[in-house]
Protein backbone atom coordinates (compact mmCIF):
# COMPACT_ATOMS: atom_id res chain seq x y z
CA UNK A 1 0.00 0.00 0.00
CA UNK A 2 1.11 3.45 -1.13
CA UNK A 3 1.77 6.36 1.77
CA UNK A 4 -1.84 7.66 1.96
CA UNK A 5 -2.17 11.43 0.35
CA UNK A 6 -5.19 13.57 -0.33
CA UNK A 7 -8.33 13.30 1.45
CA UNK A 8 -9.75 10.19 3.26
CA UNK A 9 -11.81 9.26 6.29
CA UNK A 10 -11.44 7.47 9.72
CA UNK A 11 -14.63 6.16 11.09
CA UNK A 12 -14.67 4.04 14.67
CA UNK A 13 -16.42 1.10 13.86
CA UNK A 14 -17.36 -2.63 15.81
CA UNK A 15 -18.37 -5.81 14.81
CA UNK A 16 -18.92 -9.01 16.36
CA UNK A 17 -19.36 -13.02 15.93
CA UNK A 18 -22.17 -14.53 17.52
CA UNK A 19 -21.30 -18.78 19.07
CA UNK A 20 -17.59 -18.84 17.24
CA UNK A 21 -16.69 -22.52 17.41
CA UNK A 22 -13.83 -24.71 16.01
CA UNK A 23 -13.58 -23.12 12.32
CA UNK A 24 -11.82 -20.33 11.23
CA UNK A 25 -13.55 -17.11 11.36
CA UNK A 26 -11.79 -13.85 9.35
CA UNK A 27 -13.23 -10.46 11.17
CA UNK A 28 -14.78 -8.24 8.60
CA UNK A 29 -13.99 -4.31 8.28
CA UNK A 30 -17.02 -3.33 5.30
CA UNK A 31 -20.24 -3.61 7.93
CA UNK A 32 -21.11 -7.13 6.24
CA UNK A 33 -22.50 -10.03 8.93
CA UNK A 34 -20.19 -12.54 9.60
CA UNK A 35 -20.91 -15.72 8.57
CA UNK A 36 -18.89 -18.70 11.26
CA UNK A 37 -16.46 -20.56 9.21
CA UNK A 38 -16.19 -17.20 7.15
CA UNK A 39 -12.58 -17.05 6.33
CA UNK A 40 -11.96 -15.35 2.86
CA UNK A 41 -12.83 -11.70 4.30
CA UNK A 42 -9.40 -9.36 4.22
CA UNK A 43 -8.92 -5.49 4.96
CA UNK A 44 -10.10 -3.43 1.75
CA UNK A 45 -7.54 -1.88 -0.45
CA UNK A 46 -6.25 1.56 0.58
CA UNK A 47 -7.69 0.64 4.12
CA UNK A 48 -5.96 1.18 7.56
CA UNK A 49 -7.45 -0.71 9.95
CA UNK A 50 -6.21 0.08 13.93
CA UNK A 51 -7.69 -2.98 16.08
CA UNK A 52 -8.58 -1.03 19.32
CA UNK A 53 -9.85 -3.84 21.37
CA UNK A 54 -11.37 -7.73 20.95
CA UNK A 55 -13.78 -8.70 23.82
CA UNK A 56 -14.26 -12.82 23.98
CA UNK A 57 -16.79 -14.33 25.94
CA UNK A 58 -16.98 -18.17 26.77
CA UNK A 59 -20.79 -18.93 27.25
CA UNK A 60 -20.21 -22.71 27.78
CA UNK A 61 -19.50 -24.47 31.33
CA UNK A 62 -15.92 -25.27 30.53
CA UNK A 63 -12.45 -23.72 30.10
CA UNK A 64 -11.95 -23.40 26.10
CA UNK A 65 -9.40 -21.88 24.17
CA UNK A 66 -8.88 -19.89 20.87
CA UNK A 67 -6.08 -18.77 18.51
CA UNK A 68 -6.55 -14.98 17.30
CA UNK A 69 -3.93 -14.92 13.90
CA UNK A 70 -3.17 -12.56 10.62
CA UNK A 71 -2.82 -14.37 7.40
CA UNK A 72 -0.30 -11.70 5.75
CA UNK A 73 -0.74 -11.47 2.22
CA UNK A 74 2.37 -9.23 1.90
CA UNK A 75 5.30 -11.20 2.80
CA UNK A 76 6.54 -14.80 2.46
CA UNK A 77 4.72 -15.57 6.41
CA UNK A 78 1.48 -17.26 5.76
CA UNK A 79 0.32 -16.51 9.48
CA UNK A 80 1.94 -14.71 12.17
CA UNK A 81 0.28 -15.75 15.44
CA UNK A 82 -0.84 -13.06 18.00
CA UNK A 83 -2.40 -15.07 20.62
CA UNK A 84 -2.34 -19.37 20.39
CA UNK A 85 -4.19 -21.50 22.67
CA UNK A 86 -5.23 -18.54 25.22
CA UNK A 87 -7.47 -20.43 27.87
CA UNK A 88 -10.52 -18.13 28.65
CA UNK A 89 -12.58 -20.13 31.75
CA UNK A 90 -16.05 -21.07 31.66
CA UNK A 91 -18.88 -18.24 31.59
CA UNK A 92 -15.92 -15.52 31.50
CA UNK A 93 -14.27 -12.86 29.34
CA UNK A 94 -11.45 -12.13 27.79
CA UNK A 95 -10.39 -8.88 26.66
CA UNK A 96 -7.26 -7.64 24.31
CA UNK A 97 -6.32 -4.07 24.67
CA UNK A 98 -3.56 -4.17 22.95
CA UNK A 99 -3.44 -2.05 19.69
CA UNK A 100 -2.50 -3.01 16.02
CA UNK A 101 -2.56 -2.32 12.97
CA UNK A 102 -3.90 -4.15 9.64
CA UNK A 103 -3.26 -3.37 5.94
CA UNK A 104 -5.26 -3.87 2.91
CA UNK A 105 -5.09 -7.61 1.79
CA UNK A 106 -4.45 -8.78 5.53
CA UNK A 107 -6.89 -11.47 7.09
CA UNK A 108 -7.26 -11.77 10.56
CA UNK A 109 -9.06 -14.35 12.26
CA UNK A 110 -10.36 -16.47 15.22
CA UNK A 111 -10.18 -19.87 15.90
CA UNK A 112 -11.61 -21.87 18.80
CA UNK A 113 -10.67 -25.40 20.50
CA UNK A 114 -12.92 -28.24 21.15
CA UNK A 115 -16.64 -27.27 21.21
CA UNK A 116 -16.28 -23.07 22.64
CA UNK A 117 -18.92 -21.21 22.52
CA UNK A 118 -17.39 -17.75 21.82
CA UNK A 119 -19.13 -14.50 21.59
CA UNK A 120 -16.51 -11.64 20.04
CA UNK A 121 -16.81 -8.20 19.77
CA UNK A 122 -14.46 -5.82 18.36
CA UNK A 123 -13.92 -1.89 18.13
CA UNK A 124 -11.45 -0.56 15.55
CA UNK A 125 -10.36 2.44 13.55
CA UNK A 126 -11.00 2.09 9.85
CA UNK A 127 -9.00 4.81 7.80
CA UNK A 128 -10.42 4.50 4.04
CA UNK A 129 -7.83 6.26 1.80
CA UNK A 130 -9.51 4.76 -1.59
Amino acid sequence: MAYPTGSGSEVLRRGAINAQGNSATAFTFDGSHITTGQVGATVPANHIITILSIVICEQSNATRNFTIYINNGHGSLPQINIFEQQDVGAYQTFVISDKFVLIGGDNLKINAGGSANFDVTYTYVDQDWS
